[in-house]
């Protein structure tokens, strides 16, 4: 989960100002989170108290007004009865990444992944990015190497892996929708050689880059069994201490 934050932070600032490289500052001075990490810890404090997802995502969310989200979520964040909007956005898929740390089985992983997007994103891409990225997560942390965890996710969702991040890089452009965000982040991930590489390829695609890079870092995080110490350490500078207390509950628990 730490790694799905730090790479929404780094990401956070090519998303209006995208690249087509890997080498810049990973902590940017103008780096900050964004609605990915703000929902993010609402799934995992959702997780840590039993509460509704929908109840967390709500009051967490309007707690940080100005993270950045979406239109429609932001209508649905202040609606006086929020109902799920048929979005096939990558918002499903960007918060999820707590769901593949704290469950046990595959079939719980994609049971929780689905509640966690179904209360915005019930559109089924939506839910498919949510699951997909929940159980790319699961099997990393759980020992499957990446040959695994790909053959899975194309078995069980149809993305397209056979592409590489050189090959996807000229003529990928900002993509909000699950379907155009999902598997590129996973080949970020596929295709690199540390976590601090994965994060650095999901930028370089020159999209959504926070939210490629939050996806590309949970699964990252749980592969290379956490962040570098140094990265952990700038995200806690950066969030605010309500937010970290909230992270680090959540890796002191669930941390394998």
């Amino acid at each position: 989960m730490l790694g799905a934050i730090a790479g929404d932070i780094i990401g956070s600032v090519y998303e209006q100002h995208s690249i087509k490289s890997k080498t810049f500052p990973l902590f940017d001075p103008r780096c900050t989170f964004t609605d990915d990490t703000v929902l993010t810890v609402a799934v995992a404090e959702a997780i840590l108290t039993g509460q509704s997802y929908l109840a967390c995502c709500r009051r967490i969310g309007r707690s940080y007004p100005h993270a950045g989200y979406g239109g429609s979520f932001f209508h649905w964040l202040h609606a006086e009865a929020p109902r799920p909007y048929n979005s096939w956005g990558n918002g499903a898929a960007m918060r999820v990444s707590p769901v593949g740390f704290a469950f046990a089985t595959e079939e719980e992983v994609l049971l929780q992944a689905r509640r966690t997007a179904e209360i915005t994103h019930n559109h089924p891409e939506g839910i498919k990015g949510a699951q997909a990225t929940a159980l790319a997560v699961f099997m990393a942390r759980t020992g499957h190497d990446k040959a695994a965890i790909k053959s899975c996710l194309v078995e069980n969702f149809g993305y397209d892996l056979d592409r590489s991040i050189d090959g996807i890089r000229p003529g990928y452009s900002f993509d909000i929708s699950c379907q155009g965000t999902v598997p590129e982040a996973i080949i970020a991930f596929l295709d690199a050689s540390t976590y601090e590489d994965a994060v650095r390829n999901a930028v370089s695609l020159g999209g959504d880059s926070d939210t490629l890079a939050c996806i590309a870092g949970g699964i990252a995080d749980a592969y290379y069994g956490g962040v570098p110490e140094e990265i952990a350490d700038k995200v806690k500078e950066l969030l605010t201490p309500d937010l970290w207390k909230v992270v680090r509950t959540f890796g002191e628990k669930y941390r394998v």
